[in-house]
């Protein structure tokens, strides 16, 4: 009785995920943190990065350890920070990518941490440092993302491009999403509420932004999806000017829930944005987003969870847990079993399976590092589906 009970009220519910713009202060800041770590890979493929971003009113600070070449000067980093908050859009009083204080940080890696992460004699690739790491699949959308977080992402990409394309100027780069889904037998069928707050000039009243907003919410939700007018809220604090980092500090890493499943699935708790892929927080939860991703493909489950787990220095994973929630057509041991082999999933394995050791970062710092398409250079080479066959044949 118990357990029917449980089930019943996990397949009628309301669910909600949020996201932010490539404007908001944390986002800025994952941008240029990544952007530092496509400069160095663009540079040595090998190199290591660990950067950290802080943005206020007029001011950047960059911080952090790098291990690569002596041609990246401060000058240099503080230059793509610049160009990084011109592609974003800021040339405001308050933030403008020219006038802002740019200060840099930034100095060598630490040689204890060098000895037990670096390969060497008979020694592979240690991982940069201990953790656990999430991925998650399931049918909910064509990209086997939750639809909560998918669409929330893909209304402030409509509103960015109609901003960065010029068809809406009364936009500004700050803006954010929260969709409220409800599920009827496990499954979304429609929007409860949506939420959408988009920075904007000092000319526009709320109602002319909600007009604005509107078509980019209609046009990305499935038809018959949107809420209730009175439950569709736009700007709710009646004026959003001020914003970005003149509004409120940014720092990077502070939106995992947002970059990942949008509280759909567990998180390990590590941030991505400017960690070069020998740091297993990245490319451990790329490894096992892919590898959910792939079980979903080959149809051996609707919905699949996988942990992985990291000690410094250590080159194999601890651990692999598989959980395909009573969706699975085969034994979770077995997959378990098959998607290891299928897979090093040692620091340097991922780093080959997926061609890791590439600039491909800045771009996967806003709108989610999921659900994308793999771009030709190599970028978002964790949402390929190419093991699907492989894992199929395994465990026929």
């Amino acid at each position: 009785m118990h357990r029917g009970v449980h089930l019943l009220t996990l397949s009628n519910f309301l669910f909600t995920s949020e996201s932010v713009s490539e404007g908001h202060p944390d986002k800025v800041c994952d941008r240029i943190s990544d952007e530092i770590v496509d400069t160095f890979l663009a540079r040595a493929s090998e190199a290591r990065v660990a950067c950290e971003t802080m943005v206020t009113t007029n001011r950047i600070v960059l911080a952090g350890e790098v291990r690569g070449p002596e041609s990246i000067t401060h000058d240099v980093m503080e230059n793509v920070a610049r160009e990084a908050v011109r592609q974003i859009g800021y040339e405001q009083e308050g933030f403008h990518w020219e006038h802002a204080t740019v200060e840099v940080h930034i100095h060598s890696q630490s040689g204890d941490i060098a000895m037990g992460v670096d390969g060497g004699g008979n020694k592979d690739e240690g991982a940069g440092d201990q953790g656990i790491m999430f991925g998650y699949a399931c049918r909910e959308t064509d990209v086997l993302m939750p639809a909560a977080i998918h669409y929330s992402h893909a209304i402030l990409r409509s509103l960015a491009d109609a901003r960065h394309s010029g068809s809406e100027p009364g936009l500004l780069p700050d803006s954010k999403s929260q969709i409220t889904l409800r599920y009827e037998n496990g499954k979304p069928v429609c929007a409860t509420s949506v939420v959408v707050s988009s920075q904007h000039v000092a000319s526009l009243s709320q109602e002319e932004i909600r007009e604005i907003v509107r078509p980019h919410v209609v046009n990305v939700l499935p038809e018959g999806w949107m809420c209730p007018e009175e439950e569709f809220y736009v700007n709710p604090t009646g004026r959003f000017v001020i914003g970005g980092p003149d509004g409120d500090t940014g720092l990077t890493g502070r939106k995992i829930i947002v970059d990942t499943y949008g509280g759909s699935a567990p998180h390990g708790g590590g941030a991505f944005s400017g960690k070069d892929p020998s740091k297993v927080d990245r490319s451990a939860a790329y490894a096992a987003r892919y590898m959910a991703k792939n079980v979903v493909a080959a149809e051996l489950a609707e919905r699949c969870t996988i942990q992985l787990s990291y000690a410094i220095g250590v080159a194999k994973p601890l651990s692999l847990y598989v959980d395909t929630h009573d969706t699975g057509q085969v034994d979770e041991t077995k997959l378990a079993t098959a998607l290891s082999e299928a897979m090093d999933l040692t620091p340097r394995g991922i780093r080959k399976h997926l061609q890791l050791n590439k600039p491909i970062y800045a771009r996967s710092a806003a709108y989610g590092h999921f659900g994308r398409e793999p771009d030709a250079d190599g970028g978002f080479s964790w949402e390929r589906t190419d093991m699907a066959a492989e894992l199929k044949r395994a465990l026929s």
